[in-house]
């Protein structure tokens, strides 16, 4: 089945203050526009990072941004970002709180370093989840959440906040079981590039299982490019390859999936306008 591009997406997960852009950042945009990608989050990793994605967001219309500090950095993270969390999120440009989540798939012991290690970082990436959680529900931005290898202990974090913040968790590559439980918490899922790879039935079934109205779109450039563009830098345009797949996936049109996931995008991150 063969699609043409009629209707705008979004990119709800994009790094675009990363240096990958810094030399074309303007051509990117243009491709991204013409690929009929309206909107697109640039998400922060950490306080340096978010503050980029701010500024990248109030240069380029068509830019917005999440703020946050990433769980693999936890160690490089100060004990509290409550503060400066609150002050970045004040920026009416700003729509949600993140990457935050949690990371056991990257630990300490993977390089070397002991279970004591694991376990230190695991606690202070509970401690920053835990924070960015509070900061969303006392300024009223839900979060962008990352997990890996880590499903249930986010859960578990997140359950006490689940009635003040939603959470949408970004990449999803898992079964439509977990993202079940997901959906019991009031949260969502988005999809990358991973959904058009030939060895991602997992998320294929996911993707076929679930409604259009608990899920969005993303690349996570710029990484996980789509096919055909796989091993290859990603940019926003490429949510153009990744909303064929989903669209034949679910046999939706094109213009039925766009406003289904702009309008699920637009009630979750506050501001995007």
């Amino acid at each position: 089945m063969s699609y043409q591009i009629t209707s705008c997406f979004f990119d709800t997960h994009a790094h675009m203050d990363y240096s990958d852009y810094a030399a074309d950042l303007e051509q990117v945009l243009e491709r991204a526009s013409e690929a009929g990608i309206k909107k697109i989050i640039s998400i922060g990793t950490d306080f340096a990072s978010s503050r980029r994605a701010v500024a990248l967001a109030e240069k380029y219309p068509c830019i917005y941004a999440a703020v946050g500090w990433h769980p693999c950095g936890a160690m490089e993270a100060p004990d509290d970002i409550r503060a400066e969390l609150r002050d970045l999120s004040a920026n009416p440009k700003v729509v949600a709180i993140g990457e935050t989540g949690l990371d056991h798939y990257h630990l300490p012991s993977q390089k070397g370093g002991s279970a004591t290690e694991d376990e230190v970082y695991k606690a202070k990436q509970v401690s920053l989840f835990r924070q960015h959680l509070e900061v969303a529900s006392e300024v009223g931005l839900n979060c962008v959440i990352h997990q890996r290898a880590a499903f249930q202990p986010t859960l578990d974090v997140m359950g006490p906040y689940s009635k003040q913040v939603r959470g949408v968790f970004h990449c999803f590559v898992d079964g439509p079981e977990a993202a079940q439980t997901i959906f019991g918490l009031g949260s969502l899922v988005s999809f990358t590039g991973i959904v058009t790879f030939k060895n991602s039935q997992k998320v294929k079934e996911t993707v076929k299982k679930i409604g259009l109205d608990q899920f969005m779109l993303e690349t996570d450039a710029p990484y996980l490019a789509p096919a055909p563009f796989r091993g290859k830098r990603c940019e926003p345009g490429h949510v153009k390859q990744i909303a064929e797949t989903v669209a034949e996936l679910k046999g939706v049109t094109l213009g039925e999936l766009a406003e289904a996931t702009c309008r699920t995008a637009c009630q979750f991150f506050r501001n995007l306008q």
